[in-house]
């Protein structure tokens, strides 16, 4: 095995069994080119191999660069919830938001700046998740 920390990988499978689906779901509730795969199960399975591939090869930095990606697409929709129509899929979003959230918080537990370098991306998905849980609540959602 390289010197390549490994730590982060064995905080959570969630991220790895739960996005991609809700990924896929975000992606084509927003605009995306045309030449992009516009099935459900087309964009989960592009969304599956790309956690594969940062999973299996990439870095901790590629991961949460990949998570703040995701936090990007959950806060577009929770930014449109309550606002007009058709926002974003918000039960894909706040599924997403809570799953990186949990991963967010356990980063605190791992060696490095990980904690840190995600505060921003912390605070953003925790106000997402409540906007995107009243939204629900008051039958706000689609």
């Amino acid at each position: 095995m390289s010197g390549r920390r490994l730590d982060w990988l064995g905080l959570t499978p969630e991220p790895e069994r739960e996005l991609p689906a809700a990924v896929a779901a975000l992606r084509a509730s927003s605009h995306h080119p045309p030449e992009a795969p516009t099935a459900p199960a087309e964009l989960a399975a592009a969304e599956r191999r790309r956690v594969e591939r940062l999973v299996l090869r990439g870095s901790r930095h590629s991961w949460l660069r990949y998570l703040a990606e995701v936090t990007e697409l959950v806060t577009a929709v929770a930014a449109g919830a309550g606002q007009g129509p058709e926002p974003g899929d918000r039960s894909a979003a706040l599924l997403a938001a809570e799953v990186v959230l949990d991963h967010h918080r356990m980063l605190i537990g791992l060696p490095g700046p990980g904690y840190g370098r995600t505060a921003r991306d912390r605070a953003a998905l925790e106000s997402a998740v409540r906007t995107l849980r009243t939204t629900a609540r008051t039958g706000e959602s689609r």
